[in-house]
């Protein structure tokens, strides 16, 4: 018996379910859910141990059972789980996340564990192992505690591994912590994670256009009046200068691309009703205008934060109008600032960090004082590194270009998928599939191209690479519920084809004759996969993709360490009814 299965016999034994479990200990429905599943498991003697089989001891005593007790779950548990050892890919992953994260200078760190710089780097390529990975770990761990001692610096590290960060006031405390992170499997954020894709997956453009009423909104012609320049004083004049800000960029002649910045807090201005709605009217006229938005995003706090921000930004992503950007390394913790420059009008902002009530904006729309400001935006829109790259259908040709030079790139790939993938099914099934739904002749061309265009490219790159897709096994009544449709969001074909639930079970059968046929391809079947829009495709240590399938068929390339490595370590959670 293993972990998991210990695990499984205690809900069993309970009759509980993970929801159950989850609330009684504390610890996540899908940290339970990997603990489930086998795809993680808890250190011998920590923390999420103990809170595991606090939680199974509170349900066996709300249903009178008494011979279940704390030390017998815990000796239960431990008996099965070996000390902790350190895994090589993991040390690696988070090692390079910690020097992107910091920008940590390869030649410093270095010269602090008397390395030299190309050891590093092989390393942190995977060309060598270091012989004793927890002294390594512990050797870097000592090098960021000394070099990074700033409340700016502890955040950012807190947030990275966490923890709150009084929890790294003392030195030994900020060692320990760190190593550990270092050397264990970062589950980063999986509900927050989880959140923005069920959000991405259950998004539909059209619908939100009609419910916003996009397509009725009409560009008003009439100047918007306000003086040369402007002071705003206090959060409630400052959301009067943003509302202005967004006025008078509408109303404007001009069709200059614009550039927002801000390290501000928003969660005061968030608060007023009414501010938001008039914010997202006001984004929605720019975007109905035509403006293309460049919008630097602050990612300099934690991971849910970002996700909870990222996730109010979906609609105006699919409109294909707005560049993401961000700001690598440390950001000043000391004054909070904000600019924001279009073609005939500054706003910008400053307070100190936590006064942000006592801020200052200024609106302007002097000649001379908006060609600064322009100047100074676009200087750090040069020092700003894409967050994602977005493709829609107007840049497919760029999409898959990418593709066909990743294919080339040697690595180790993932991919989550919501319907199979179509390379593997026959062009005799696509057809008739094809022809079930009616499809054009024209259109068949064009997806048995793609299919064949897509079969050649993988099985060139699994020659060399090892390939890792979870494919959606269905019962015939979730097949009945929600029929499968074939997956040509690469096509960025939007027309929905299904599959009957013969021709389902053929292609599910072909798949498996692939993986026989390829040994670096690996079938994993996923009977739990909770997304029907979108797939997930990693290139693990590189970047993650994130593709929807239609309303509108759209894929997000993104490069940023924190949020790669979250999808590196996520698992899609069992879905209890």
């Amino acid at each position: 018996m293993n972990f998991k299965d210990k695990l499984n016999e205690y809900i069993n034994l309970l009759d509980c379910t993970a929801k159950d479990l989850s609330e009684n200990s504390g610890l996540s429905a899908a940290t339970i859910s990997r603990y489930r599943s086998g795809e993680r498991t808890p250190e011998n003697h920590s923390e999420n141990l103990a809170a595991l089989a606090e939680g199974i001891v509170r349900i066996a005593e709300h249903k009178g059972i008494a011979e279940i007790t704390t030390e017998s779950v815990a000796d239960d548990f431990s008996a099965l789980l070996k000390d902790r050892t350190v895994d090589s890919g993991t040390l690696r992953t988070n090692f390079n996340t910690l020097i992107s994260v910091l920008s940590i200078s390869i030649s410093e760190l270095a010269r602090f564990l008397n390395y030299d710089s190309s050891y590093i780097s092989r390393i942190r390529n995977g060309q060598r192992q270091p012989a004793r990975p927890l002294d390594f770990a512990a050797e870097i761990a000592r090098f960021v505690v000394r070099r990074y001692q700033a409340d700016s610096d502890k955040l950012v590290i807190a947030n990275l591994v966490g923890r709150k960060p009084e929890e790294l006031a003392e030195p030994k405390n900020y060692l320990a912590r760190l190593t550990e992170w270092l050397t264990s499997s970062t589950e980063a954020s999986p509900d927050s994670l989880t959140a923005f894709l069920e959000k991405l997956d259950e998004f539909d453009l059209n619908e939100y256009i009609r419910a916003i009423h996009f397509d009725e909104l009409k560009v008003p012609s009439v100047p918007f009046q306000f003086p040369t320049s402007k002071s705003y004083f206090g959060l409630k004049e400052m959301m009067e200068s943003e509302i202005s800000f967004l006025k008078a960029t509408v109303l404007s002649k001009s069709m200059e691309p614009v550039i927002m910045y801000s390290d501000m807090p928003m969660g005061e201005m968030a608060k007023d009703p009414e501010f938001p709605k008039k914010w997202m009217f006001g984004m929605a006229m720019m975007l109905k205008k035509g403006l293309h938005l460049n919008q630097i995003h602050n990612i300099d706090r934690s991971f849910e934060d970002m996700m909870l921000g990222l996730e109010s930004w979906i609609p105006m992503y699919m409109t294909g109008q707005i560049s993401p950007y961000y700001l690598k390394g440390v950001q000043n913790n000391v004054f909070s600032h904000f600019l924001k420059v279009s073609g005939t009008v500054a706003l910008t902002g400053e307070a100190i960090t936590g006064f942000h009530n006592e801020g200052r904006h200024y609106l302007t729309k002097n000649k001379e004082e908006v060609a600064y400001y322009k100047k100074r935006a676009d200087r750090l829109l040069s020092r700003a590194h894409p967050l994602m790259e977005i493709y829609r259908q107007d840049s497919e040709q760029a999409y898959q270009a990418f593709l066909q030079t990743d294919a080339k790139t040697e690595g180790k790939r993932r991919t989550v998928l919501s319907s199979l993938p179509l390379y593997t099914a026959t062009d005799e099934l696509i057809t008739r599939i094809l022809n079930q739904n009616q499809i054009s002749g024209e259109e068949q061309a064009q997806i048995l191209k793609f299919a064949k265009t897509k079969r050649e490219m993988i099985t060139d790159m699994i020659c060399t690479n090892i390939l890792i897709e979870e494919i959606p096994v269905l019962t015939e009544d979730e097949f009945q519920h929600f029929p499968m449709v074939l997956s040509l969001s690469g096509l960025f074909y939007e027309k929905d084809i299904f599959y009957t639930w013969q021709d389902y079970q053929e292609h599910l059968q072909q798949t498996h004759i692939f993986a026989e046929q390829y040994s670096n391809y690996k079938a994993k079947e996923n009977a739990t996969s909770a997304f029907r829009n979108i797939q997930i495709t990693i290139h693990v240590g590189k970047w993650v993709m994130v593709s929807k399938s239609k309303a509108p068929a759209i894929h997000f390339l993104i490069r940023h360490p924190k949020m790669r490595n979250a999808f590196e370590n996520m698992i899609i959670p069992v879905i209890e009814e």
